[in-house]
């Protein structure tokens, strides 16, 4: 068994209190994880769950919320979308170096999945860039919580494409 660290947001119904939320939770099976409530509507869970892979941890993870709360809505599923700066304190850089980095090795670092003024990658790729190409060692906790994120907010997201579409968008990326 390892322990695995992650982060689930969900789009809660604003009525329920701390006091209700906490309690759901706890009696779900969440005793394991950190409650954050910023936003009304929104809830952050900050989990370290032991199992035998990141994604039986997230996944029953994820079942133990909507056991507690059937009405909350997948938000996202962290660590996944990095930033610059995110990238150098995870990594133990300087933001100025890893923009350095970055700006000297275009033609192999990751494509970010937004770019503009923050631009952002799934911190899966820019992990598995810097074991193959930095040789860097990874946690591989981290790595495989980094990928299961990335596949589970990917799979959130292409839910709502339909999959008529997907294929055209398939068949024009390939050509």
């Amino acid at each position: 068994m390892t322990t695995y660290d992650f982060t689930l947001k969900f789009a809660v119904p604003g009525d329920l209190g701390m006091e209700a939320l906490e309690s759901r939770l706890f009696e779900a099976g969440c005793d394991d994880a950190l409650i954050g409530v910023g936003l009304k509507g929104r809830l952050a869970l900050e989990f370290s769950r032991e199992a035998v892979s990141a994604q039986q941890a997230i996944t029953s993870a994820m079942a133990d919320v909507k056991r507690a709360i059937p009405e909350a809505r997948l938000i996202e599923v962290g660590p996944d979308l990095v930033g610059v700066t995110d990238i150098a304190e995870l990594l133990d850089f300087t933001r100025q170096n890893m923009r350095k980095l970055l700006q000297t090795h275009l033609a192999t670092f990751p494509l970010p999945l937004h770019e503009g003024r923050a631009s952002l990658w799934h911190l899966a790729e820019v992990l598995d860039w810097f074991q193959t190409h930095q040789r860097r060692k990874i946690d591989d906790a981290l790595h495989e919580v980094a990928q299961t994120s990335m596949q589970a907010n990917v799979a959130r997201e292409s839910r709502r494409v339909p999959a008529e579409d997907i294929r055209h968008f398939d068949d024009a990326l390939v050509s």
